[in-house]
């Protein structure tokens, strides 16, 4: 597969064959689900067998089969030195002398200018914690659980208190999904091992959920946000349909698209089962969020008995499950929708993500994904430092010519609804006249 020339760097042990050269043409050859390379800093990587050891999904490393993977490897990686340790058994050759460092249809000049900018962060120190932050932030979560039960162990059950109970923990359960985030993107702690830890007991003891169901899904999203078949926040043909794109496919060919609905969940399922299979600490994900749980009853049954815990926080569960989605589909259901295009990080980024204007209530409202350009830009940055980082995005947008959006809170939920009634109208006319 590999043209002539000599490789600097000798295969390392394991790898699947020979060191070599290829063009990008022979890379984009292997993007199938059982053999699969990709790019990263113009060396060559077999991932096929890889894949399902991956610590971060097997389908978030899958996204990028056959493409250059170097800017998504940079953004998710906090320790890159030690990242490369793995890597090195997989390594098949490099790409050929005249080949371009990255996808062909790609921008170097929008990649180069990146780069720079991120270096610049990490100069600025714009990547480095605040514990203060975190801790008070954390602290103001436990402090809305106490006073949800202290109100109800002081005035009783009635409407008012439960209403205001539930308030209260809809609130925590909001903002605990914000702290979870930042864990999750490994935004806090310098080591991984103790984002991962503290991950596992925000995500898992003060919410209730999965860590690895969490990374599985979300890894995907950032990856490829509002791409078609790619990222499974808009992945729902054949129940919902979203953007301009997926409607008019969908009314085109009802039975194609359901098919591919159901292959998806498929897929995912299947990833989703090697992904726990292969994650040794599955068994401390169970043990959290079932904690969570116990810790709920056993302070809420001597009030409301179990029937009545049940309504609570299901209630709860329905206060906040709104609250989240409103928030995290603003940035993203209006914007663009379409299949793969293979841009720059920056582009893909820009073209799925808008901003809402920063506030105090807007910044702790949405848990700073007000600057959701900036955190899909740089994952791993402390949320304290998008402010920071945001004017610097802006003029490198404007330099060449990529659209930053900024809008009102209630601009970004108006547009939410606007963009699923265009949806919906699109389907339909396409449906009538097909």
């Amino acid at each position: 597969m590999g043209g002539g020339g000599q490789l600097a760097d000798t295969p390392e042990p394991g790898s699947s064959r020979d060191a070599g050269v290829f063009t990008w043409e022979e890379v984009q050859k292997h993007s199938s689900r059982k053999d699969q390379w990709l790019v990263i800093n113009r060396k060559v990587y077999n991932i096929t067998q890889w894949t399902k050891r991956h610590p971060g999904g097997s389908s978030v490393i899958s996204l990028y089969a056959g493409e250059d993977a170097t800017e998504a490897f940079t953004a998710f990686h906090p320790d890159l030195n030690f990242v490369r340790k793995f890597l090195k058994p997989l390594l098949i050759g490099e790409l050929a002398a005249a080949e371009p460092s990255q996808d062909p249809n790609k921008n170097i000049a929008i990649i180069q200018d990146f780069e720079r900018l991120r270096v610049q962060a990490e100069k600025d120190g714009l990547f480095k914690t605040k514990p203060l932050f975190f801790c008070l932030h954390l602290g103001h979560i436990l402090l809305l659980e106490i006073l949800a039960w202290t109100l109800v162990w002081l005035w009783g059950t009635g409407w008012t208190v439960t209403l205001l109970c539930a308030a209260l923990l809809a609130t925590s359960q909001a903002q605990a999904g914000w702290l979870q985030h930042d864990f999750g993107h490994l935004s806090v702690f310098k080591k991984s091992r103790w984002n991962h830890l503290v991950h596992k007991f925000v995500i898992g003891h003060l919410k209730g959920a999965s860590a690895s169901w969490w990374n599985h899904l979300h890894y995907r999203h950032h990856s490829k946000p509002n791409v078609l078949d790619k990222d499974p926040d808009v992945n729902m043909s054949g129940l919902f349909v979203l953007g301009a794109v997926q409607p008019v496919e969908a009314s085109s060919s009802e039975y194609k698209y359901f098919q591919c609905f159901i292959n998806a969940c498929s897929t995912n399922s299947v990833d989703l089962f090697f992904t726990v299979r292969h994650q040794k600490d599955q068994t401390h994900d169970l043990a959290w969020y079932v904690s969570f749980y116990l810790r709920f009853f056993y302070c809420y049954i001597p009030f409301y008995g179990f029937l009545g815990s049940v309504a609570l926080i299901t209630f709860v569960r329905f206060l906040e499950s709104h609250w989240f989605v409103w928030v995290t589909q603003m940035n993203h259901l209006p914007m663009e929708i379409d299949h793969e295009r293979r841009q720059e990080w920056l582009t893909t980024q820009l073209q799925a993500t808008c901003n809402i204007e920063q506030s105090f209530f807007n910044d702790w409202f949405s848990g700073h994904l007000n600057f959701q350009i900036e955190h899909h830009l740089f994952p791993r940055m402390p949320r304290h430092s998008y402010h920071l980082v945001a004017p610097q995005v802006r003029e490198l947008c404007k330099k060449h010519g990529v659209p930053y959006q900024i809008k009102s809170l209630w601009r970004a939920m108006a547009d939410v609804v606007s963009s699923l009634k265009t949806s919906g109208d699109l389907w339909l006319d396409a449906y009538l006249h097909k």
